[in-house]
């Protein structure tokens, strides 16, 4: 029990004084720090470049950590990112023996207290020109200065969206001194790319990369090289929402147009059909303009909708058309012999185009309807061969009257006979003639009512030709838009 007081109390002792001499430590450090920091910054100016040889080019190394991308404004052509700028270089003036400062290799210090690199965003898109953020700066004995400042980027951005939902953009950040040229200040990128291990990921693009390259150019204005350091940011949009939002109604919208030629032509429907998909594709086509910036490339999905609004526009003036075919009456011409060959008789077969209560397995019903159109357009022939049989039967009658002249002539028949048989004559050719017109009529309303049919036929056969048609059109269009975004 002794024994294992004896060995806390030691622990105890030995934490105590762990615990003073580690503040006595800090208390050091703080006091050789302020001494350190007051000999150094004594005589020092952050306003000339830390160089010992004016002729002497000082290195600033550059690392840009890509965080967040915050926005793409594809309209007004703007990327607002969310960056980490690391810059370090060796200030002349800064320098200690850490011996004498009792081991100390490092202080930090608020930025705005050294001389700073005037490295800007020569892309910049932003109104706000304040200046960076005054975040402390690490210096170390040798004199390297490194600073890490957190900046909110908006930068411009030539946006192509051709193959919107589908395209790819490429951002530039081009990182660069204001004031001095290649000759007082040069940048060196510290890795081939922006750093991407901290970047949180992105709703609606994908990061591809972010080379970096250096570039010296020199301007007209002056003769001296000026260095930059140009990021490229590789973006692929995620097209998920666009396709579900925006492409997929316009497919099933598209869809919808054929299928007006589908109604049938009493239904007072067809071109209200045509008309309201339009709207809809309308309002479909506004909504991509509002996003997309009004420029010349027009948008893959921008060029579908075009193109099936005009497919829509096409398929309702033909079905307006087709209409005033289904409404032809009888005081329209016979349909033409070559579309009634054409249309009625090849046509029909290969769209399965039957009259009500026809189809495909009764080929005795089809000849009994053909015979019936012949027999109905035949109506002339057969009413100028009923002409004549009825003036054959009134020639008959003349004939018998005369041979009943004849007979009361020669053997003296007088009487009721004679009477009964002319009165029977004369109700036989007004019966005849009544029967010939009430014949003609119903020829002649069966003739029309048969041109009608055929007229009707020739729509919905014509109906049934554009909707196959439509149908193929919209689905090689679909096709055509998925395989060029592929």
């Amino acid at each position: 029990m002794k024994r294992n007081n004896l060995l806390s109390f030691s622990i105890s002792l030995w934490l105590l004084f762990t615990a003073v001499m580690l503040q006595a430590v800090e208390s050091a450090k703080g006091k050789y720090a302020h001494m350190l920091f007051n000999e150094l910054f004594e005589d020092y100016s952050n306003a000339l470049r830390p160089v010992e040889d004016t002729d002497k080019v000082l290195n600033v190394t550059l690392q840009i950590t890509l965080s967040q991308i915050k926005d793409m404004d594809e309209r007004n052509q703007i990327l607002s990112t969310y960056l980490w700028i690391r810059q370090s270089w060796y200030d002349a003036y800064l320098k200690w023996d850490k011996d004498k400062y009792d081991g100390l290799d490092s202080i930090r210090i608020p930025s705005n207290l050294v001389w700073r690199p005037d490295i800007v965003l020569y892309n910049k898109a932003d109104d706000d020109f304040s200046e960076p953020v005054n975040t402390n700066v690490v210096l170390r004995y040798d004199g390297k200065i490194t600073w890490d400042a957190p900046a909110i980027t908006k930068s411009s951005c030539v946006v192509d969206v051709s193959y919107f939902p589908f395209d790819s953009q490429q951002c530039n950040l081009t990182f660069g001194s204001w004031t001095y040229n290649g000759n007082q200040v040069d940048i060196i990128n510290s890795l081939d790319s922006g750093d991407l291990s901290d970047f949180v990921e992105d709703v609606e693009w994908e990061i591809h990369g972010m080379p970096a390259v250096k570039n010296v150019i020199t301007y007209g204005c002056c003769s001296e090289p000026y260095p930059d350091v140009t990021f490229t940011l590789i973006l692929k949009r995620k097209s998920s929402f666009y396709i579900f939002n925006l492409l997929l109604p316009c497919i099933l919208i598209s869809f919808l147009a054929p299928l007006g030629f589908y109604l049938p032509a009493d239904s007072g429907e067809k071109v209200s059909l045509g008309i309201t998909v339009l709207l809809a594709l309308t309002v479909f086509q506004l909504m991509v303009a509002e996003i997309m910036p009004p420029s010349e490339n027009v948008p893959l999905i921008g060029k579908y909708y075009i193109a099936t609004m005009t497919m829509i526009t096409a398929s309702t003036a033909l079905t307006i058309i087709i209409m005033n075919l289904h409404h032809c009456g009888s005081e329209a011409k016979p349909v033409p012999q070559w579309a009634r060959v054409i249309i009625l008789d090849y046509m029909s077969k290969i769209f399965f185009v039957y009259d009500v209560g026809e189809n495909c397995t009764s080929p005795k019903r089809q000849k009994e309807e053909e015979h019936k159109l012949e027999g109905d357009y035949g109506y002339q022939r057969r009413h100028k061969e009923g002409r004549s049989h009825l003036s054959k039967r009134n020639d008959d009658c003349d004939l018998k009257e005369k041979l009943n002249g004849n007979l009361n002539e020669s053997y003296g028949v007088h009487g009721e006979n004679v009477r009964e048989t002319v009165n029977c004559c004369s109700c036989y050719k007004m019966l005849i003639k009544n029967i010939e017109y009430i014949a003609n009529c119903v020829r002649d309303h069966k003739a029309n009512r048969a041109k009608g049919i055929e007229w009707k036929k020739v729509a919905k056969v014509m109906d049934r030709f554009f909707m196959w048609i439509f149908f193929v059109m919209v689905f090689f269009m679909s096709v055509l838009i998925i395989g060029k975004a592929a």
